[in-house]
């Protein structure tokens, strides 16, 4: 169930990337508590939040004021749905293509070459495992299944890149992946992400990069 805090911090920060709320328009606590009938403190934490976000910027005698687009932290994972969620939706998809095309086939070729790391052998038999799941879930009724395996698949590959700015970024990916909720499996894709598994697992660092990255322009 949705709390009342997630409820007016989805709606207020929708707004301003929709253009309910354009850039500079201004407006007070208390109008933000009768546009969402929630108590001041709720409103208040929400609004902290969504100037931490750039969404928001709060000045003593002006009041909270919508900022530009390009004030907006749009790594973060709320600010990706709520863009996913408006008219820059197909901006917004490119964008993400484009950042998932950078990173992951980079991010599965720097985790097969640790590959041989012992410390990372936890991570790898979770990443089969993952794949194997992912294997698994290709029936009529499996969306779901395939989703949460696909999305731990992916977690896994940024999570054993090693590399602090991927894994940094991962949630804009988790993010990008719900966009396949209730897409049936392709038995390709399927056997695309069980190819990088084992790359990866083996230490074949180019055949994991290119397996990810057939993933990802077919995404």
């Amino acid at each position: 169930m949705t709390s009342t805090f997630d409820r007016v911090l989805d709606e207020l920060g929708g707004a301003v990337v929709d253009g309910a709320m354009p850039a500079g328009h201004v407006a007070s606590i208390d109008e933000f508590v009768d546009r969402t009938g929630a108590s001041r403190s709720i409103v208040r934490e929400a609004v902290r939040v969504l100037v931490g976000l750039g969404l928001l910027s709060a000045r003593r005698r002006v009041g909270v004021t919508a900022a530009p687009s390009d004030a907006w932290d749009v790594t973060d994972p709320r600010v990706v749905g709520w863009r996913l969620a408006g008219p820059d939706r197909g901006r917004a998809l490119a964008e993400l293509r484009a950042l998932r095309r950078a990173i992951e086939p980079a991010a599965a070729a720097a985790a097969a070459e640790r590959a041989s790391d012992g410390s990372c052998r936890d991570r790898l038999e979770a990443l089969l495992a993952a794949a194997d799941r992912l294997a698994a879930a290709t029936g009529p009724g499996d969306a779901a299944a395939f989703l949460q395996a696909d999305r731990e698949l992916h977690r896994l590959v940024i999570a054993s890149s090693g590399n602090a700015v991927f894994r940094r970024l991962g949630g804009v990916v988790d993010r990008a992946l719900d966009e396949r909720a209730g897409i049936r499996p392709d038995l390709h894709d399927v056997g695309l992400h069980v190819a990088v598994a084992r790359a990866i697992a083996a230490g074949d660092a180019t055949t994991a990069a290119a397996a990810m990255q057939e993933i990802v322009e077919r995404a």
